[in-house]
């Protein structure tokens, strides 16, 4: 081990590192501490005044605004924010936490690790393709197909207090955000060079792939240009929706098999910027995947007729549309961060397991038919399928249709956000409000609800309460009342039978 430098911050914590190079970015070398509880980045060239006050903002006002609010502590596992700012040998560093040891490779990569990445930083990017999910990675790195979304709710979510705080990342991608698939989780990095519109602009511009067009089309121009766009909320918009899309899908939602000009680089900025057409377009079928160009390690992910972006289920396919469509070349129309989340929560509601013990997703989002199958593996549902239409009170006695379905399987839980609207699963939930309320179980041909918690539980068709600690039998057209207060929930029974 090198020798142990001490230093103080300039808040006058006393801040050490061990003065041996542990990494090194584009812009920053990294030292860890003697502990490894934190890190000690400097910048290789002079930062100037307006860097050094963004520097200082973020380890003040705008940290103290996110970590020193009640629940602030949430948020700690979802960003690597910086705490310090040092000095030494006439170099600006940063401090920020170490990451959580979940986040480097475990196992890395096939057959013994033969890339090497085993104790390597996971980057999205490892997760984000085809080829390195079936070609490269180590299946116990992979996690599946709901853990994935999982991911991507928490991406979602630290994006949307980013944005809540006033600020953009400005180079929101794969090689900035840590996820951990496996587990479900992610941790947003590279805080230092956050955007505050029109007091800190971007050092950067974003990462190729992640790239808003109409950033894209004007890269040319000068800075102070007035047509010039600089990253900020709206590009962030664009990123996070690219990042979800192949988190889900394993492919680029705009790199698809239309060449635009005969110069790879003047191809490339066109169809990344001013050209730029989703390649599941449902109108405009000028840029869909040109299948003899792909490589069989992609495949069948890149195949938009075998996988198309409708397996993500009806609430991310509108966003999918709104981001890539609409939304694509009129930035003010991109889903927010907000509706990501909110989208994605409710397909987690929409998950079916697979009972194929070999598919690789281990689930799927039921596609509204009678004949369910799994789009993955072709696994057809073989059995009785309970199916839960939510509505909820919005006056005295009157519920209305919440477009929001429950997909019932075995050992299922219900929570506390089920039985009432004004709950949402979020960072702002209650110690009580995270237990569940009851769970479905599959017994003796039977599908039942189990009421663990709710006081309030009545069987509506019957006209009787159902007492905690006893079960319910769910049959077609049944009608549950879960809570009669405001935003209470009643559920409507279907059973499909496959």
């Amino acid at each position: 081990m090198g020798r142990i430098v001490q230093l103080k911050a300039t808040d006058g914590t006393e801040i050490q590192f061990v003065d041996d190079l542990v990494g090194a970015g584009a812009m920053k070398d990294v030292y860890f501490s003697p502990d490894r509880s934190y890190v000690v980045a400097f910048y290789r060239t002079p930062q100037d005044f307006n860097a050094r006050q963004r520097l200082e903002n973020l380890v003040g006002t705008y940290r103290e605004r996110i970590f020193d609010q009640p629940g602030g502590g949430y948020w700690k596992d979802l960003f690597c924010w910086p705490e310090r700012l040092v000095e030494h040998e006439g170099r600006l560093g940063i401090v920020a936490p170490a990451y959580r040891g979940n986040f480097f490779f475990e196992f890395g990569s096939r057959q013994n690790d033969f890339l090497g990445i085993r104790g390597k930083e996971k980057e999205g990017k490892w997760f984000a393709s085809a080829t390195h999910q079936t070609k490269y990675l180590d299946p116990k790195e992979r996690g599946n197909w709901r853990s994935y979304i999982t991911t991507c709710i928490k991406i979602s979510r630290a994006v949307k207090r980013l944005h809540a705080a006033g600020l953009a990342h400005s180079d929101l991608s794969y090689k900035n955000v840590l996820v951990d698939p496996s587990r479900g989780d992610a941790c947003i990095i590279d805080i230092d060079g956050l955007v505050v519109p029109g007091k800190y602009p971007p050092d950067v511009v974003g990462t190729p792939d992640f790239i808003a067009p109409e950033v894209m089309a004007t890269l040319k121009l000068a800075k102070d240009d007035r047509n010039r766009a600089l990253p900020r909320r709206e590009t962030d918009q664009h990123a996070l929706s690219v990042l979800i899309y192949m988190y889900l899908l394993y492919r680029h939602p705009l790199r698809g098999g239309k060449v635009h000009d005969a110069d790879p680089q003047v191809d490339e900025e066109l169809a990344m910027g001013r050209n730029a057409v989703f390649i599941e377009h449902p109108t405009d079928v000028s840029n869909r995947p040109n299948l003899s160009q792909i490589r069989k390690s992609e495949l069948p992910w890149a195949d938009i007729s075998k996988v198309p972006f409708k397996v993500t289920g009806p609430y991310l396919t509108e966003l999918f549309l709104k981001a890539f469509v609409e939304g694509l070349h009129r930035p003010e129309l991109r889903p927010t961060a907000d509706n990501w989340e909110r989208a994605l929560v409710k397909t987690v509601d929409l998950l079916q397991p697979c009972t194929n013990s070999a598919c690789e997703q281990k689930w799927y989002v039921f596609d509204n038919t009678t004949a369910p199958r799994c789009p993955f593996c072709g696994t057809p549902f073989r059995g009785i399928l309970p199916i839960l239409n939510l509505y909820s009170s919005r006056g005295k006695g009157k519920f209305t249709p919440d477009n929001h379905r429950l997909m019932v399987y075995n050992d299922q839980y219900l929570y506390p956000w089920h039985v009432n609207r004004t709950i949402f699963p979020n960072e702002r939930l209650s110690d009580s409000d995270r237990k569940p309320v009851g769970y479905f179980k599959f017994h003796g041909g039977k599908w039942l609800f189990v009421n663990q918690r709710l006081s309030t539980l009545r069987n509506l068709t019957d006209g009787v309460d159902v007492a905690v600690n006893s079960a319910i039998e769910l049959k077609q057209d049944l009608q549950i009342l879960l809570s009669p207060d405001e935003g209470g929930r009643l559920l409507q029974v279907q059973m499909v039978q496959s």
